[in-house]
C-alpha cells in the first residue's frame, strides 16, 4: 500500500514538472524568433523579425492590411532584403513619405511569410499595431459615438468642442436625415503648425482635414476664444464631409463640388458676411457661376472660391427648404448607388443641373 502511494506520489511529481517545460523545438525547424513593429510618427513605421532554420532561409516577405472603409479586402506585400543564412535578423521601413501617411488612430495588421532553402514555409500569426501621435499627451472625452482627443486646454475648452459636435451632428440629421453610422475619433491639435507636422506634404493653408475612410478628423485649434469660434465651425465642416463622405462611399462617383461643400457649409449655419457680399456683387454683375462648373473642384483664386462656397451653400439650402430633408436624403442615397451627377437629380427632383441652375436663379429674381 504504502509503495502504491509512493509511486503515485512520483507520477504526480513528474506530471507537474512536465508541464512547466514547454515542448521542445525540433532541430533545424524553420522558426520566427522575434517580430515588432515600431512608428516613428508621421513618417515611418519599422517592422523587425528574426528567425532561424536548419537550411538556408532565402525569402522573407511582410503582409499588412490597413483597417478603414475599402471597396475590396487589400493585402499589401512587401519584400525583404537580406542575406540569405540559416539565422537572420532583417527589418523593413515603410517610409510614408512616399505612399502618404496615416493618421492618429488607424490601425493595421501584418503577418510574415517565411521560406528556407528546403522548401520549408511558415506565416505568423496576423499582429496588430495601432498608429500613434505620441509627441502629444493626449487626454480625451468620449460622448455617444465621438471621442474627442486634446493635450492643450481645460475641460471646459474640450466640452464646448464636443457640444459643437453634437449639435452639428443633430442639424446635420435634421437637414439631410444623413446620421453617424460608426464611432469616430476628432483630434485636436493646439496649432496649425502642431496639425499640419502630423501630416505628410501638407498643403500650407491647411487648418482642419477629414480622414473620411479612417472615421477621423484632426484640426488645430488654439485655446483662446477667437480660435475656438474659428475652431467650432471647422469641426462642423469637416465632421459633416467625413458623415456624408461615409454614407455615400462607392466605387462608381463621388459628390459634386456644389453637393459636398454646400451641405458643409449649411450644416455650419448662416453666411457670414464675407460670403454674402461676394453673393451679392456676383448677382448684381451678373456674375454667378453656373451650377454645372460648381460640380468640379472650385477656383484657387480667393474671390471665385468665396462665391462658389457661397453659392453651394444657396444651392443646399434652396433644395432643402424647397424639397424637404428627405428628399435631400434620397439624393444622397442615389449618389451612394453609384449614380452621375444629371441622373441624380433627375431621378429625385426631376431636374438636371441645368434644371437647378435655373431654378434657383428665378428665386433670385
Amino acid at each position: 500500500m504504502i509503495k502504491r502511494i509512493l509511486s503515485v506520489i512520483l507520477l504526480v511529481v513528474l506530471l507537474a514538472s512536465l508541464a512547466g517545460i514547454a515542448p521542445a523545438r525540433a532541430a533545424g525547424e524553420l522558426t520566427v524568433l522575434s517580430s515588432s513593429a515600431e512608428m516613428d510618427f508621421p513618417t515611418t513605421l519599422t517592422f523587425e523579425i528574426a528567425a532561424e532554420s536548419g537550411a538556408a532561409i532565402t525569402d522573407i516577405r511582410l503582409n499588412y492590411t490597413v483597417e478603414r472603409m475599402e471597396h475590396a479586402y487589400i493585402v499589401g506585400e512587401f519584400f525583404i532584403h537580406f542575406t540569405p543564412s540559416t539565422s537572420v535578423e532583417a527589418e523593413y521601413v515603410w517610409d510614408m513619405r512616399m505612399t502618404g501617411g496615416l493618421p492618429p488612430g488607424a490601425s493595421l495588421r501584418y503577418w510574415w511569410r517565411v521560406t528556407d532553402a528546403s522548401g520549408a514555409s511558415l506565416a505568423t500569426s496576423p499582429a496588430s499595431i495601432v498608429v500613434k501621435d505620441d509627441r502629444y499627451d493626449w487626454n480625451s472625452l468620449t460622448e455617444g459615438q465621438v471621442t474627442l482627443y486634446w493635450y492643450e486646454g481645460n475641460d471646459a475648452f474640450a466640452a464646448e468642442l464636443m457640444e459643437t459636435t453634437q449639435t452639428g451632428l443633430e442639424k446635420l440629421e435634421a437637414d439631410t436625415g444623413a446620421r453617424l453610422e460608426n464611432a469616430i475619433r476628432l483630434y485636436i491639435y493646439a496649432n496649425y503648425d502642431d496639425l499640419r507636422s502630423s501630416m505628410i506634404y501638407p498643403q500650407e493653408w491647411t487648418g482642419g482635414v477629414a480622414f473620411t475612410q479612417y472615421g477621423a478628423i484632426a484640426i488645430g485649434i488654439e485655446p483662446n476664444i477667437f480660435a475656438v469660434e474659428w475652431g467650432k465651425g471647422a469641426i462642423v465642416h469637416e465632421l459633416t464631409h467625413l458623415v456624408i463622405h461615409r454614407l455615400v462611399f462607392n466605387p462608381y462617383t463621388g459628390l459634386p463640388t456644389w453637393l459636398d461643400e454646400g451641405l458643409a457649409m449649411v450644416t455650419m449655419g448662416e453666411l457670414s458676411y464675407g460670403y454674402v457680399e461676394a453673393l451679392e456683387t456676383a448677382r448684381e454683375n451678373d456674375q454667378l457661376i453656373s451650377v454645372r462648373s460648381l460640380a468640379s473642384p472650385f477656383s484657387s483664386y480667393a474671390d471665385q472660391s468665396t462665391l462658389a462656397y457661397a453659392q453651394s451653400y444657396e444651392l443646399v439650402k434652396y433644395l432643402i427648404d424647397t424639397y424637404g430633408s428627405d428628399s435631400m436624403f434620397a439624393l444622397l442615397n442615389t449618389f451612394r448607388q453609384g449614380s452621375g451627377y444629371d441622373a441624380a437629380l433627375l431621378a429625385v427632383y426631376g431636374f438636371d443641373m441645368d434644371g437647378l441652375d435655373a431654378a434657383w436663379r428665378a428665386t433670385l429674381e
